[in-house]
């Protein structure tokens, strides 16, 4: 159980125990509003303080995140249900951002370019965007927030965070947190928190001219609806969706670290990671060694109570994630899978982790099953992998293990994978915020944190300086009155 809304209130449950947690206010149309017009009047003062200004409250922040690690993170794990190291690791990730955020603070470059003319200067640069609008999901109720919003406001921007109902605490917890630091700055207004439901919130916020920006982290379902709303108004989105991620093992790999980094990628977070390895394609010279290994590692994973430092994976969100993931396995055995271990459901929202055998071709491997499901499928050749890899409509993140270059070269060249992440020698999971994060088809083509992701927040202005005196018309064009 997660959250569920009661009248005019969201009530948070413990997906562990099932027992309450809290209650939240449900915000209305007027509410909305009202924060949004203050995100808008905070914007106007905000976009002057220079960006490095900027960077430093941010720095802030990150410190008080620091001195709140513990508590946030125990909370992560209570309403979320991750385990307590991937609970204590998302808030490090928030840190790692602010960190990240306050060095690009001095780092929003513009180019500069050669003009045709005589004696004129031609560059570009950037200008803030306006109040952001982050949609975010359940399964990161934290960091992914702080990938949009701690680089949103040291671009200038301000932020309207519009958190999943199932994890609501968490996203009250880190606005106080936040709102500490920017009272003392007198810049409250500048990151803004709006809960309540899709039918009255989120429709309003993505089709909000005053909101040029849609930042939205979930199902391609959801995803498609935003970027209809969105671009219909002529807006940007930036889309975060689904992942039904690839890992390709070569038979001269090594099969220890193989399994290790399956089992953080299959099972971390209960395979609710937009990053969680869903179909593992194995090399037949090596597909029974790994599958023996991997099969032992599962059988003995510590599912439970995820405040329990022994316990490796945690409940699903609720138990609508358990019903699906039922659902799912019933039509891939159908489809002619066979289960290999696992597949059962536990008491509450606990269920075991699964490992399938599956066939090529089976139409349950082109679907996102978010839970800890890992097909299993043999091939030949490589060309024979990667074409199986990329034939799903996702592409956020893949792998491959090898030591051989060539086939490492070739998965990573335009003829290899097809995802927004390649990696080698490692999961799909575990992206650092250095790295723009972000995939390809009907993950949404969107990029968040690392890298020049910055630009998404901000608008390119080209400019021209004419210090010659002159007039000279750009290919020598002749218009003299």
């Amino acid at each position: 159980m997660s959250g569920r809304i009661d009248g005019s209130e969201v009530i948070s449950y413990n997906p562990a125990t099932g027992a309450e947690l809290g209650r939240v206010p449900l915000a209305t149309a007027e509410d909305y509003d009202a924060i949004v017009t203050r995100a808008q009047k905070t914007f106007e003062r905000w976009r002057l303080l220079p960006a490095p200004k900027r960077g430093e409250i941010v720095r802030e922040i990150g410190d008080e995140l620091r001195k709140s690690k513990q508590e946030l993170g125990r909370m992560v794990t209570l309403e979320a249900g991750k385990i307590v190291a991937e609970g204590q690791g998302e808030v490090q990730e928030m840190i790692d951002v602010a960190d990240f955020a306050c060095g690009l603070s001095r780092q929003l470059y513009g180019l500069s370019m050669h003009s045709e003319r005589p004696g004129h200067r031609m560059y570009e640069q950037w200008h803030p965007l306006g109040p952001v609008g982050v949609i975010s999901a359940f399964n990161f109720p934290v960091a992914v927030w702080s990938w949009n919003a701690l680089i949103a406001i040291v671009c200038g921007d301000t932020v309207i965070w519009k958190p999943s109902l199932k994890v609501p605490l968490c996203a009250v917890a880190v606005q106080e947190i936040c709102d500490r630091v920017l009272d003392r700055h007198g810049w409250k207004g500048v990151l803004n928190l709006v809960i309540g439901k899709d039918d009255v919130i989120g429709e309003r916020l993505i089709r909000d001219e005053r909101v040029p920006l849609i930042s939205a982290t979930g199902s391609v379902r959801m995803g498609r609806r935003v970027a209809q709303v969105v671009a219909e108004r002529l807006g940007r989105s930036l889309l975060e969706l689904g992942g039904n991620n690839g890992v390709i093992v070569m038979d001269d790999a090594d099969p220890d670290l193989v399994v290790r980094a399956l089992l953080f990628g299959a099972v971390g977070t209960a395979g609710q990671r937009c990053t969680s390895i869903r179909r593992l394609f194995l090399q037949k010279d090596i597909a029974a060694k790994v599958q023996e290994k991997l099969i032992a590692a599962y059988q003995q994973i510590h599912v439970g109570d995820p405040l329990d430092a022994a316990t490796l994976m945690g409940p699903l969100i609720d138990e609508d994630a358990v019903d699906n993931m039922m659902r799912g396995l019933a039509a891939i055995q159908e489809q002619g899978g066979k289960i290999l271990t696992g597949g059962n459901r536990l008491q509450g929202c606990f269920v075991e982790p699964t490992i399938v055998h599956a066939l090529p071709g089976m139409t349950m491997l082109q679907e996102e099953l978010f839970a800890p499901v890992l097909y299993l499928i043999e091939f030949d050749t490589l060309d024979q992998a990667i074409a199986w890899h990329n034939d799903v409509p996702q592409g956020l993140s893949s792998a491959i293990f090898t030591t051989n270059l060539i086939s490492a070269e070739t998965f990573l060249s335009a003829c290899g994978s097809d995802c927004g992440i390649a990696n080698v020698n490692i999961g799909t999971s575990g992206a650092e915020i250095g790295g723009a994060f972000g995939g390809e088809k009907d993950t949404g083509g969107g990029r968040e944190s690392g890298s020049d992701a910055w630009k998404a927040y901000m608008r390119r202005q080209t400019v021209t300086v004419n210090w010659s005196g002159d007039l000279p018309l750009s290919q020598g064009i002749k218009f003299d009155i």
